[in-house]
């Protein structure tokens, strides 16, 4: 009898130790976060700056998360929608991520997606490109001002490349329109920026507001020139181009790609992506492997990724209503 008792005993703590162990671990009894391999989702097809990026954060994340193995999958259906969708209709559980690109802000106005950036917990930003205004190497301007300059002396004659009618670039453009009273020639590239550039090199329209990433070895060949940037600061690709904003114009559009969770996810699941993600943004080989794609590093984590996508769906909202787009 008493054999028994003891063998009683050592059972019942045994299983009070496991159950203690399995609740200090997070993930309501699971066993430590990450314990198997975390999905995710990218909305756009391999080979562009989204795909590129959040697949470079995630193989670096690897060195900062312990057992952590990330499996990237590409679902660009319906323009990006369906794999945001599908992100934010995962389970919450940390085993599911995906990718958001800035067209979360503007889609649900123009009544193409109905998730929001309150659909999801954000861990990292791993693209926030300015719009560049971007012109040939042997333009007669040499500044945003003698380009402005330029545009008022030949109303509605300077041709503008976009990546299509009610995108990014093209709100960008009309933003710029707007802005200092000017009217160009709207010229839609769907296809992407590689179009835009090709179009641009080839003297077939006059300038771009779009993502540098793409222009890089045109810039640096002399093909193509920067004169300004709509962001809060300067490149670090690009440290001689100023921005809009010091030249007295607060005109900040960006284009953005961020790491996000389902809205609903744990705290404490967060909190062990959202470290990985700060000390990889930190890294300097991760820095390196940015620049060597043609995307300036940022390092913008958990509440402040939200507050940006917060606030661009609030000014893209304001925006789109204004332009009818």
């Amino acid at each position: 009898m008493k054999l028994k008792k003891i063998t009683a005993l050592l059972l019942s703590a045994a299983m009070m130790a496991g159950m203690l162990t399995a609740c200090s671990s997070g993930g309501g009894g699971d066993k430590k976060y990450p314990s198997k391999d975390i999905t995710v989702i990218i909305p756009k097809n391999p080979g562009g700056g989204t795909d590129v990026s959040t697949r470079g954060l995630v193989q670096y994340m690897q060195n900062h998360l312990e057992g952590s193995n990330f499996v990237p999958t590409n679902k660009p259906d319906g323009g990006g929608v369906t794999g945001m969708v599908e992100t934010a209709n995962a389970k919450a559980d940390g085993y599911t991520l995906g990718a958001v690109t800035i067209e979360l802000a503007m889609f649900p106005h123009q009544d193409k997606c109905d998730v929001t950036y309150e659909n999801y917990a954000p861990i990292c930003a791993q693209i926030a490109a300015p719009a560049a205004l971007i012109v040939a190497g042997d333009a007669p301007y040499n500044s945003l001002d003698e380009f402005v300059s330029y545009c008022k002396e030949n109303p509605g004659t300077v041709q503008m490349g976009n990546s299509g009618m009610g995108a990014i670039w093209h709100v960008a453009t009309v933003q710029m329109e707007k802005e200092f009273d000017i009217s160009v020639k709207h010229i839609p590239y769907p296809n992407g920026t590689a179009d835009i550039a090709a179009a641009l090199t080839g003297g077939h329209i006059d300038g771009t507001l779009a993502d540098p990433s793409s222009f890089v070895s045109q810039v640096q060949s002399g093909t193509l020139k920067i004169l300004a940037l709509m962001a809060d600061e300067r490149s670090v690709m690009f440290p001689d181009v100023p921005t809009f904003k010091e030249l007295g114009y607060d005109m900040v559009i960006r284009s953005w790609a961020c790491v996000v969770a389902p809205k609903d996810t744990p705290a404490e699941v967060l909190e062990v992506l959202r470290k990985a993600a700060e000390e990889t943004c930190a890294d300097k080989e991760y820095q390196e492997y940015l620049l060597a794609q043609g995307i300036d590093p940022v390092s913008i984590i958990g509440d402040d990724c939200y507050e940006m996508m917060k606030a661009d769906h609030e000014m893209f909202g304001t925006v789109l209503a204004e332009l009818d787009l």
